[in-house]
């Protein structure tokens, strides 16, 4: 065999055609129309017949087509979930909550990201819009009229933001911060910081102004630092400034901008805890691993995704309005905090 020859795609065996409805109604002996209620809308037929297609469809490997269930439902079964970050760890367990939910359900989720930029996250959500029952954005760079606008097109829902007339699933961020404060006070600190998130996101303003308010209650003094990016890049850039500061104490937008922080502090042999604490938001995979091991303020990240897609199955089938549920923050003590006394 020659090399160009190595280098050609083979096809060893010859696709087989998908089955079709048809071919399970001449399996099963039935019409069409009656494979189609069985498995498009059970418990209308006997349970015997039921099971007897659904059987038949197996044997198949027969799948429904969502683009033909759609035809006289208006209900393509899938839902579409949009993140600003695809690389940021935080939205891993956020993924997995909602796709358990619409698993449970039988529909599908679509997942997509806008890298951060807001003129993307609307061409993105716009063109998924056209495709899908209903839209979950996590964290939107969106302005408030524009997502208010992408909600009276389909069904939307929001987390971590709030935007007034559009439903929205949104932890709390006082009970995790009032208890870090509170060590942090224990342990002596007066002087801290908070490194900053996105201008463009709404929950960097509520962590920002919850700390400056609890801060201020407690007598302590805080300033805010400007980050470049909620990365860990981010962080590591922040050192500088955060040195200038002359805090003993930072709170980082985020476990990434955290974690940047804490490996340019040991690069630059600023050591952690005893010259600078660290605390981080929301605990992701990976902030108890380094050493110091980080202490965060642990978002419940599963149990968003999970309401907020349960949430959206409501808001798809205009069911009556549920009150969300409380989704509270809590402080996980591990070892960035020193104690000053």
């Amino acid at each position: 065999m020659s090399e160009s020859d190595a280098a050609a795609p083979v096809r060893t065996t010859a696709r087989k055609p998908p089955a079709t409805i048809y071919d399970v109604a001449k399996l099963t002996g039935v019409s069409p129309s009656t494979v189609s209620r069985a498995l498009n809308k059970p418990g209308r037929l006997k349970e015997a017949t039921e099971r007897r297609i659904r059987d038949a469809a197996e044997q198949l490997g027969y799948r429904i087509n969502p683009m033909a269930r759609a035809l006289p439902t208006g209900k393509t079964g899938t839902l579409a979930l949009l993140v600003s970050d695809i690389t940021n760890p935080v939205y891993f367990d956020v993924v997995r909550g909602a796709e358990r939910v619409a698993t449970a359900n039988g529909l599908t989720l679509v997942f997509a990201e806008s890298q951060e930029s807001p003129e993307l996250e609307l061409a993105t959500a716009q063109r998924l819009q056209t495709s899908v029952d209903g839209l979950f954005l996590v964290a939107s760079r969106l302005t408030d009229e524009q997502i208010a606008e992408l909600a009276s097109v389909k069904p939307l829902i929001v987390a971590n933001r709030l935007v007034e007339g559009v439903t929205a699933v949104v932890p709390d961020p006082r009970p995790g911060i009032s208890a870090a404060l509170d060590q942090l006070h224990q342990f002596g600190h007066r002087r801290i910081a908070y490194l900053s998130g996105p201008d463009a996101s709404w929950m960097n303003g509520v962590r920002w102004r919850t700390l400056f308010t609890y801060a201020v209650e407690r007598g302590m003094s805080i300033v805010e630092i400007a980050s470049a990016a909620p990365t860990r890049e981010g962080g590591a850039e922040s050192l500088p400034r955060v040195l200038a500061a002359d805090v003993t104490a930072v709170f980082a937008y985020n476990d990434l901008l955290a974690l940047g922080l804490l490996r340019a502090a040991r690069k630059q042999e600023v050591e952690v805890p005893a010259q600078l604490s660290i605390v981080g938001f929301d605990d992701i995979f990976g902030a108890d691993l380094p050493t110091p091991a980080l202490s965060t303020i642990k978002s419940p990240l599963r149990e968003l995704g999970e309401a907020a897609a349960h949430r959206l199955l409501i808001e798809i089938d205009e069911g009556d309005e549920e009150h969300s549920p409380s989704l509270p923050t809590r402080f996980v003590s591990r070892e960035s905090v020193a104690d000053l006394r």
